[in-house]
């Protein structure tokens, strides 16, 4: 199965109005990186337990370890969870900016070090969520 299909598959079985919200979430998102590579994580691991809830991923960065190994993974995710919807800023060096950056602006959002966690899309301003995702894309670009 395509991961456009994925993607779509885990939009629809979304109760409303989580449903709507993501979808129109993933719009904005494609508009913001209209040529990014898409990527779907179903939240299992290699022996098919689940290990997260799944995650639609946007844009390419390569992550270094502190092993020295390195991975290509996704700068911006989305995923819907219990309470509502998180948005993954991956890459962002300073675990404070996000909060410091665009949590007075944002609405009713928990930011963490890379999260913007919210009930609805109706709860945040768009406008700094997209400029929260901009500034990722910025700072992962390769």
């Amino acid at each position: 199965m395509s991961i456009e299909k994925q993607i779509e598959e885990y939009i629809a079985a979304q109760p409303e109005p989580k449903r709507s919200d993501m979808q129109e979430l993933h719009r904005v998102i494609l508009k913001v990186m209209p040529k990014c590579r898409l990527w779907f994580l179903d939240g299992k691991d290699d022996s098919g337990k689940t290990v997260s809830n799944p995650n639609i991923g946007y844009g390419t960065q390569t992550i270094k370890y502190a092993n020295g190994n390195a991975r290509e993974f996704y700068q911006i995710g989305i995923s819907a969870n219990t309470t509502g919807i998180s948005v993954y800023i991956l890459g962002i060096e300073d675990k404070k900016y996000l909060a410091q950056a665009y949590g007075k602006d944002i609405g009713k959002a928990k930011i963490t070090g890379y999260c913007i966690k919210f009930k609805a899309l109706s709860d945040i301003r768009m406008e700094t969520l997209k400029a929260a995702i901009r500034y990722g894309i910025d700072q992962t670009a390769i």
